[in-house]
């Protein structure tokens, strides 16, 4: 995706902003066992920045990455010449700033939002000293254009937030606002030398204008001797007898033309009204770019400002909860195809339901799961809160060692970040077993009893009741609900006396005896390749640190807007469906039994004892 060309910087709530870097636009493809790393016409990068490439070898997703390869001077500045000079200096300090990501983990991501393949991205990827996530900051575009501007630094890019990613074209979603005015040319020919020069007097540059090549200016500044021979060798294999152009210019000295095959940035002062560059001075030649590709007319150098608001902006609204203003977009969204349910009435829902749903919420860092664009469109999860939510949503810090960083979850304790939540896409909440402030330590333990497609409903209520005997035979009281897709959870109050492993192995225990009692429907064996796929199998390993599941009265993305719904253990019979739990009647149901669950978040049950009445 390529940026057009702007004049001015802006403000915008519905825009970012990023540094402009001032290097080799390049594509790592860590899609497959070995990386591809190219420009944008294709030239491989791997072994000309192997400092970049050897650190691929850190990442842990199979991903698909934008990004620019920058080389900065002794002074820490973007140099966009020495990077023409890598294999002279191999100790060049380089980055790969990487500011989007198209694919992760075998779904393409184009068609998610920009803000969110940003949060992605910044979750996906693992920096290093020369990988970097390229930040960004959003809606003050004019205090940071100013502050490139100190820093001497290129300019910025601005990008819609809300943008996809469209491939291979040069869309006004995505903004270059440069300081001084660069632009690639291609190379058509060179004049002769005057007086004492020695090689040639001016490169004559061409832009392509309708699928024509049309001659746009020369220039002859911004050579050194070294560079000037080096650039006149280069031409000399090129040399044609013919002029590329249709209408050949009149210059003062003798042309020897070339093949328009050489692409190189120039800096001018402006563009005549007839697309010639005045005071042209060479920069660099750009390996990374297509002669094809140079062939934006000048007149989109004055591209329309952004209008402030987009049609799809205007279904928006600001309520105010918890004294905290929520801003609500797209609420006319819809977010369930087939049952025609919209954003709005998913918010409307967990407003209706949050006495209830907010307890089992309070205090534990989430995994959000969002679904953008509606249950049928890509998700994807999230566990890092981005920079720019609103300073009254609470985080805190846990330490990933996967990752091996701090990730900021969001914890859900009020009805304002329970609507903004909803807002970003998260159809279903994923709350920890445990919360703060003691992470260590589950509040409870869970037992996931998760069908394959060929076990019925019916086998996964069989084997749910059998949990129960296993549990009333150790005096142990459990609480079961819908998963509200395809399974049963039975949870079991804990009170944060154990710590996960203790849990986990417990729960292995209470499994294995229900295994043993049901061989023919149930299995224990974790890996899907060798597990008979007729058969549920007895999830306990949800009884682990940052595991999560759906939490009760959570709606589910599934059709038929299910809820995770609790149930007393008599309500489990044969001819129950996920499905007669849903939006439209979960309130009313809930209003009617209370909170069946509040259990599972008081006193813990005594595992010794129960362990001792299971070896009996």
């Amino acid at each position: 995706m390529l940026a057009k060309s702007f004049e001015k910087a802006f403000d915008d709530e519905d825009w970012i902003f990023e540094i402009k870097w001032d290097g080799y636009r390049a594509v790592a493809d860590l899609s497959k066992e070995k990386p591809l790393f190219y420009s944008r016409n294709g030239i491989s990068f791997l072994s000309k920045f192997d400092k970049v490439s050897q650190d691929f070898e850190n990442q842990k997703h199979k991903m698909i990455l934008d990004g620019e390869i920058v080389a900065y001077d002794e002074n820490g500045k973007p140099n966009f010449q020495l990077l023409q000079q890598i294999g002279d200096n191999p100790n060049l300090a380089l980055t790969y700033q990487v500011f989007d990501i198209l694919w992760l983990n075998g779904h393409s991501t184009e068609e998610i939002p920009l803000i969110q393949r940003k949060e992605l991205l910044k979750e996906a990827l693992i920096e290093t000293d020369v990988i970097k996530y390229c930040d960004h900051i959003p809606e003050k575009g004019i205090d940071f254009f100013n502050q490139m501007k100190k820093m001497q630094l290129e300019g910025m890019i601005a990008k819609k937030a809300g943008s996809l990613y469209i491939e291979n074209s040069r869309s006004s979603d995505w903004l270059k606002i440069k300081f001084t005015n660069t632009e690639e040319v291609i190379i058509c020919g060179f004049t002769e030398p005057r007086g004492s020069r020695k090689g040639f007097g001016a490169l004559i540059l061409g832009k392509y204008i309708d699928g024509k090549l049309v001659y746009s200016g020369h220039t002859g500044t911004g050579f050194n001797q070294e560079s000037l021979n080096i650039m006149h060798e280069r031409l000399k294999k090129l040399i044609i007898k013919t002029s590329p152009f249709e209408k050949i210019p009149k210059t003062n000295m003798p042309v020897t033309w070339t093949k328009p095959e050489l692409v190189c940035e120039i800096k001018f002062s402006e563009i005549t009204e007839d697309g010639i560059f005045r005071h042209p001075v060479f920069v660099a030649i750009r390996e990374d770019k297509n002669p094809e590709d140079i062939n934006e007319k000048p007149k989109e150098m004055k591209a329309k400002t952004p209008s402030k608001k987009t049609a799809a902006s205007e279904k928006e609204k600001e309520i105010s909860l918890n004294k905290h203003k929520v801003k609500l977009t797209n609420q006319d969204k819809i977010y369930f195809p087939k049952d025609d349910i919209t954003k709005g009435d998913v918010i409307e829902y967990y407003q209706s339901v949050a006495e209830y749903i907010l307890p089992h919420l309070k205090n534990r860092p989430l995994s959000l799961n969002r679904f953008p664009n509606g249950i049928e469109e890509q998700s994807f999860y999230q566990k890092d809160a981005s920079d720019n939510i609103p300073d009254w949503i609470k985080t805190t810090q846990v330490y990933s060692e996967s990752n091996d960083k701090y990730i900021d979850y969001i914890y859900c304790n009020d009805k304002a970040t329970l609507a903004y939540l909803n807002n970003l896409g998260c159809i279903d909440l994923n709350p920890w077993n445990s919360s703060l402030p003691d992470l260590e330590h589950p509040d409870f333990l869970v037992l996931d009893l998760d069908p394959s497609k060929k076990n019925t409903y019916d086998d996964v209520i069989e084997t749910a009741l059998q949990v129960n005997e296993v549990l009333n035979s150790v005096k142990v009281k459990g609480y079961c609900k819908t998963s509200g897709s395809t399974g049963i959870h039975v949870y079991i109050p804990m009170g944060g006396k154990y710590d996960f492993d203790q849990v986990k192995d417990f729960a292995h225990i209470l499994m294995k005896q229900v295994n043993e009692k049901l061989p023919k429907i149930t299995t224990l064996e974790r890996s899907l390749q060798k597990r008979d796929d007729k058969k549920i199998y007895l999830d306990y390993l949800q009884n682990r640190t940052g595991q999560t599941l759906a939490s009760a009265y959570s709606l589910r993305p599934k059709e038929g807007a299910s809820v995770s719904m609790p149930l007393e253990w008599e309500e489990l019979k044969p001819g129950l469906k996920p499905t007669d739990f849903n939006i439209h009647n979960a309130l009313e149901r809930i209003k009617a039994k209370g909170d069946l669950f509040k259990p599972v978040l008081g006193k813990g049950i005594d595992m010794m004892k129960a362990l001792e009445l299971l070896e009996e």
